[in-house]
């Protein structure tokens, strides 16, 4: 059975999510859009606010999912991230807001939970 790439992607963005609640995070909300991006979710872990990229790789053949962030998508990630602070009513000047990736791969067995993995320039 085929399932579409936003099916697969929901599923392992729950999973994610589990994974970070387990871990003591709080979740906020998820798949916020922008005309700039996307943002998987958005999770609490006490005062700061973290905005989550969710990857999948079947196989580590043709890389880390981690890799598949690149600096393009990571520059849409923060104009993503200010555009939600700035809906929210926050300043990203006076925020406590940091970026992580969670990387999963072989259907969900093996998770990475890569904190401040795209930083600001």
């Amino acid at each position: 059975m085929l399932f579409s790439r936003r099916a697969i992607g929901n599923q392992y963005e729950s999973l994610a999510k589990r994974y970070l609640k387990r871990q003591g995070l709080t979740f906020i909300g998820k798949n916020f859009t922008a005309k700039c991006g996307e943002i998987d979710l958005i999770m609490q872990d006490k005062q700061c606010i973290v905005f989550v990229e969710v990857k999948y790789r079947k196989q580590t053949s043709f890389g880390h999912a981690a890799e598949f962030v690149t600096y393009r998508k990571s520059q849409r990630l923060i104009k993503t991230a200010y555009l939600w602070l700035s809906q929210k009513g926050l300043s990203p000047y006076t925020t406590d807001f940091r970026f992580d990736v969670v990387a999963i791969h072989q259907q969900g067995e093996d998770i990475n939970w890569i904190k401040n993995a795209i930083t600001q320039e």
